[in-house]
């Protein structure tokens, strides 16, 4: 800490500086780096598909269970990539325990029909009941 010499007085008398305190700013910081860490892996990184336009309501579930089929025809199960013949095992274990839940089929409007069809085909062979298409919302 410095001391400055007083100049209203001829008397020697040394005044304090204030110190700066970093206490509350570095307990911040560091709480808003817990929340980030605990919240990034609960955030789903999205794969880049363009949706199709369709007038259907949003439907929620209690766990979602999405394959997506991008522009260049890579199929994603819950964001990771994999491969039609490995689709089906992970669908039947996906289902295993609860096999009336949803598989929401996420297809770029430039993947052709058929993929589309093969992937819907794929997931009836797994065994899933319902197969929900996803579209954008109409503006």
């Amino acid at each position: 800490m410095s001391k400055f010499r007083d100049k209203r007085n001829k008397r020697k008398r040394y005044v304090e500086m204030p110190a700066l305190v970093l206490t509350p700013l570095l307990d911040t910081a560091l709480n808003l780096l817990v929340i980030f860490m605990i919240s990034a892996p609960i955030i789903q990184t999205g794969i880049k598909v363009d949706l199709p336009f369709g007038k259907s309501k949003e439907v929620g579930t209690q766990q979602e269970l999405v394959v997506t089929l991008s522009k260049d025809n890579r199929i994603f199960f819950n964001s990771y990539p994999i491969k039609i013949n490995d689709l089906v095992d992970s669908i039947k274990k996906a289902i295993a325990q609860k096999d009336d839940l949803p598989v929401y089929v996420k297809a770029d409007e430039s993947v052709a029909y058929g993929k589309v069809i093969e992937i819907v085909d794929q997931l009836k062979f797994a065994g899933v009941k319902y197969v929900a298409m996803s579209t954008r919302p109409v503006s």
